[in-house]
């Protein structure tokens, strides 16, 4: 019986070493996953005005010509 506690006490000590060990992995992916989201939602808006702007210096001319 001892042997078998023992066994399964192994058993549960390097399941939680692997959990904390994709427990961080985890973090850190997430916080890279952040930070693309970030960079992304910092350059959206950028292109996002580039593109109105011209298309309304399109619009503007168009119109002028009329």
């Amino acid at each position: 019986m001892e042997e078998v506690n023992s066994k399964l006490y192994m058993e549960n000590w390097y399941m939680m070493q692997e959990n904390e060990r994709l427990r961080k992995k985890a973090e850190l992916l997430n916080q890279e996953n952040q930070n693309l989201l970030n960079e992304l939602k910092q350059r959206l808006p950028t292109a996002a005005g580039n593109n109105s702007s011209a298309s309304n210096s399109v619009k503007k001319k168009s119109k002028s010509n009329k």
